[in-house]
C-alpha cells in the first residue's frame, strides 16, 4: 500500500454488539466508496486470471468511541479546518429501517439533534483526520 498524506478511518460506537458493528462498518465502507471513489484500487487479477474488485489504497483502521465523542466528531466537521474531510455517518435510524423509502421518509421528519450517530468514516488529509480522532482507541 502506498504512503499517502491522506487518511481514511472509521469510527464505531463501541456499545454496538459485534453484528450491528459488522453491519456498520460496511455500510459506511460503501457510502465512503461513493464519496470518495479515488481511493478504491483498480481490478487485479491471480496468477490464473481470476479477477478480484480493488479495494482501498491503504490501510482503514476501526476506532471505537461512546455516544458523545461521536457526536463531538459530527460537530467538529462543521468548523473551519475541516471542509475537505469526507464523512458519512450511520444512524440508529438508519440501521432500524427496513427500506431506503423508508430511511429517507424518516431521515425528512428527524431533527438532527435526535439522531443517534453509530458510527462515521472520515477521509481526508492526515493531519484534519488526526485532529478529530487521535486519541480514539482501536475497536477491538
Amino acid at each position: 500500500m502506498e504512503n499517502r498524506t491522506e487518511k481514511c478511518v472509521l469510527v464505531l460506537d463501541k456499545q454496538l454488539p459485534p453484528g450491528l458493528a459488522a453491519n456498520a462498518a460496511v455500510i459506511l465502507g460503501i457510502s465512503m466508496g461513493r464519496c470518495r471513489p479515488d481511493i478504491v484500487g483498480e481490478r487485479v487479477y491471480d496468477r490464473e486470471g481470476q479477477a478480484y474488485e480493488g479495494i482501498v489504497r491503504f490501510p482503514v483502521p476501526v476506532l471505537q468511541a461512546d455516544a458523545e465523542q461521536l457526536k463531538k466528531i459530527r460537530e467538529q466537521l462543521l468548523q473551519p479546518g475541516f471542509e475537505r474531510v469526507a464523512s458519512a455517518s450511520f444512524t440508529s435510524l438508519a440501521q432500524g429501517c427496513r427500506s431506503y423509502e423508508a430511511f429517507i421518509k424518516k431521515m425528512a421528519a428527524t431533527p438532527g439533534e435526535q439522531l443517534e450517530c453509530l458510527g462515521i468514516a472520515l477521509c481526508g488529509g492526515k493531519r484534519a483526520v488526526n485532529r478529530l480522532t487521535g486519541t480514539l482507541p482501536l475497536l477491538r
